[in-house]
């Protein structure tokens, strides 16, 4: 029966971290205050476009699976940092890696993005329309956030990840994979003009339409919830058992989030990843970025299962399980590169800060007191 098979990943991080000690330089908190309602030590700043930090994975990708940008079907992009509203992100990442021959399409669905985008294209392989399409998650959160809001500030990071699915008659890849929403709760976790709902452009006091607006408590509850509930229906539709699962790789939202999704799956800690303490909350990206690095550090085995979980704005949630194919390590490796950033990523936050002040025309406030949402 045909299915798709993963055969290339490849993950791109911009140079520039930002600290919690940097982050201490600025905001009300401290390393200890963050790791402890988190698990977030260190977050990526980007210094590019999402659709560049997309073209340095995608490139990756396409070399570990010794592809050609050329043979690619189809460019999917999920991001819910997009570099434009119209033209789609795909758009410009189809252009940037010359897969001339390729459709281009975006989904988003904030977190949840590459589940949904995972499903979209082991669905449209599986019906035979195509036969490899490159799945990219490109973030850059960094641009919505209001770096004087503590409970946002520090939850997130940027950076892109990118998979090739080939089309394949062996018996891997998708085994169940469940996709939920419910938009009656889209306003508790939104950026909120950006969008023809506005009755006009909004003017410089409204710069608050532009930035990252969380309820974290609302949020945090109902990602526990969902991420838990998602995960175990598709483990048990797959008509596996805990033992029979290699790896847990979630959203990586916040490391509580991650340890109870793990408990309810009743699999051994040892086979659930995490990386949210080097990465912080970069959105779709998230697990696409973990994926990578489990397979680098060995922890997915040749024909491996692998369970996926994730919840995001809209509310949008998903999870997969998906059994891999005989390779794990790349074919090739490609020489792509983000460009140099001879800066530091407080450089770039205090850039944003100076912008916003320069739109308002207001100084950039004291930073609040709040606490991370959700996390108290």
């Amino acid at each position: 029966m045909r299915s798709a098979q993963i055969t290339g990943w490849g993950r791109s991080l911009p140079p520039a971290i930002l600290t919690n000690a940097d982050l201490a330089t600025f905001l009300d908190t401290s390393d200890d205050w963050i790791v402890s309602r988190s698990g977030i030590k260190e977050r990526h700043i980007s210094h590019v476009r999402p659709v560049e930090l997309g073209r340095v994975a995608s490139l990756r990708a396409l070399a570990a699976a010794g592809v050609e940008p050329d043979a690619v079907d189809l460019v999917l992009v999920t991001s819910s940092t997009p570099d434009s509203i119209v033209p789609a992100t795909s758009n410009f990442l189809q252009d940037a890696i010359g897969a001339s021959r390729a459709g281009a399409l975006d989904v988003n669905v904030g977190c949840a993005g590459f589940v949904y985008g995972l499903a979209v294209a082991a669905g449209l392989i599986k019906a035979g329309g195509v036969d490899r399409i490159l799945l990219c998650s490109a973030e850059k959160l960094s641009w919505f956030v209001d770096w004087t809001q503590r409970n946002t500030a520090v939850l997130f990071g940027d950076g892109a990840a990118a998979v090739l699915l080939e089309a394949t008659e062996a018996d891997v890849g998708m085994r169940s994979y469940t996709l939920g929403s419910d938009g009656s709760l889209a306003h508790i976790l939104e950026v909120p003009g950006l969008g023809s709902r506005q009755d006009m452009p909004a003017l410089p006091a409204d710069t608050d339409l532009y930035r990252v607006t969380m309820d974290g408590q609302e949020v945090f509850r109902r990602a526990v919830e969902a991420m838990k509930s998602s995960a175990v229906r598709v483990v048990e539709e797959a008509g596996w058992g805990p033992d029979e699962i290699d790896l847990f790789i979630s959203h990586q939202a916040n490391q509580r989030i991650i340890d109870a999704t793990a408990r309810r799956l009743r699999i051994d800690e040892r086979k659930v990843f995490s990386n949210i303490a080097s990465y912080g909350n970069t959105s779709s990206a998230s697990i696409p970025i973990a994926l990578t690095e489990a397979l680098e550090c060995g922890r997915i085995p040749p024909f491996g299962n692998v369970v996926f979980a994730a919840f995001g704005a809209g509310l949008a949630w998903g999870a997969a399980t998906f059994t891999w194919g005989e390779r794990v390590t790349p074919l090739g490796e490609s020489d792509a590169a983000l460009p140099p950033f001879e800066g530091t990523a407080l450089d770039l936050v205090h850039a944003s800060m100076a912008r916003r002040a320069e739109f308002t025309g207001i100084p950039a406030p004291l930073a609040h007191a709040g606490q991370i949402p959700g996390l108290s």
